[in-house]
């Protein structure tokens, strides 16, 4: 990201990747941070991440579990969950409806290729 300010309208995003029941938008991403909007099918599960930094996510539309090393954390539309990426974590739909969600997180780190 060469700009000082950027927009970025609904339908946008700067690329994207999918496979079967997920969907990972890239929003944002500069030299200190990256910003994806996840969505997930009815109970469909992320694969398993461990990579440096830290990460922020919030739940948008649907309910999930996340975990996070060996705790599994529940979360409803508008909660918030921060957690070192050094620890062993992963996204899972739990429920009969889609789930969207946006994660923040520094440095930028996902693993596009590793899906």
């Amino acid at each position: 990201m060469k700009k000082d300010v950027l927009l970025i309208r609904r339908g946008e995003n700067l690329s994207k990747a999918s496979r079967p029941g997920r969907l990972y938008r890239l929003m944002v991403k500069s030299e200190r941070m990256e910003a994806i909007i996840a969505e997930l099918d009815p109970h469909t599960e992320s694969r398993w991440f461990k990579h440096e930094g830290e990460e922020m996510h919030l739940l948008l539309e649907g309910e999930m579990e996340y975990m996070v090393g060996d705790e599994s954390y529940k979360l409803n539309e508008g909660d918030i969950l921060w957690h070192r990426s050094d620890l062993r974590h992963r996204a899972k739909n739990t429920s009969d409806g889609k789930v969207v969600y946006i994660t923040v997180s520094s440095p930028p780190t996902f693993m596009w290729e590793n899906l």
